[in-house]
């Protein structure tokens, strides 16, 4: 599934992001990337999405390597990720369907099952009543559901969600991470960032991978480190 092997990233301005990051993530597994603000949890998931590319070492993803000489193929890897991004990029004036159907346009989809999918995804997070809302009328943790639901609908192998219970309360937060979790019932892998440790503290059929100034400083099964 994802295979990393003394992977760094470092910035055109030099900046270090990440340092020799090895590590494994089979298919169907959930995983927690902890640390603080700016410790390269994000910077990971650009990796995983072929936004950026290894300054060394090897990555592979969905069994496809991520560099720069395979970026036909990693436009073709994206079509299996259902990212889940800290800003919704949800459109404004738009329905929340309308919306979930975007996030599919360019995949290939006829339009008739693209509209399906978007309707099914919206049931999923629970969502069915507001397909026709507007997203500007939707709560915060609305608009974050359409997002997951947007990001399920195109039936991806790989969820990669971005601090998805910021700004949330603690309870809406909670519904969230249950959410993407319920993904893996469907053989999907979840990769969820957060700096909010609190709210896994008590998870324990996860792997939980802690980052620090771009170094990976721990990696287990099990409860939270």
């Amino acid at each position: 599934m994802i295979i990393s092997e003394n992977v760094s990233l470092i910035y055109p301005d030099k900046t270090q992001a990440l340092f020799d990051v090895n590590l494994e993530i089979k298919p169907g597994e959930l995983v927690y990337i902890t640390g603080p603000s700016g410790s390269g949890k994000t910077s990971f998931l650009k990796l995983l999405m072929g936004m950026e590319f290894p300054t060394s070492g090897s990555l592979s993803v969905l069994g496809e390597t991520i560099n720069k000489s395979n970026y036909g193929n990693i436009q073709k890897l994206r079509r299996k990720i259902g990212p889940v991004f800290q800003e919704f990029k949800l459109i404004q004036g738009r329905t929340a369907l309308e919306n979930v159907m975007m996030g599919m346009r360019f995949l290939g989809i006829k339009p008739k099952l693209m509209k399906e999918q978007a309707h099914e995804a919206l049931e999923k997070v629970g969502l069915g009543h507001k397909k026709y809302s507007k997203v500007e009328n939707l709560s915060w943790g609305e608009s974050q559901r359409v997002a997951i639901a947007r990001a399920v609908a195109r039936k991806p192998l790989l969820i990669l969600a971005d601090e998805p219970t910021g700004n949330l309360d603690y309870d809406n937060a909670i519904n969230i991470l249950k959410l993407l979790k319920s993904f893996r019932e469907e053989d999907i892998t979840v990769i969820i960032t957060t700096h909010a440790t609190h709210l896994i503290n008590n998870e324990k059929d996860a792997m939980f991978i802690n980052v620090y100034k771009g170094r990976i400083t721990a990696e287990r099964k099990g409860l939270a480190v």
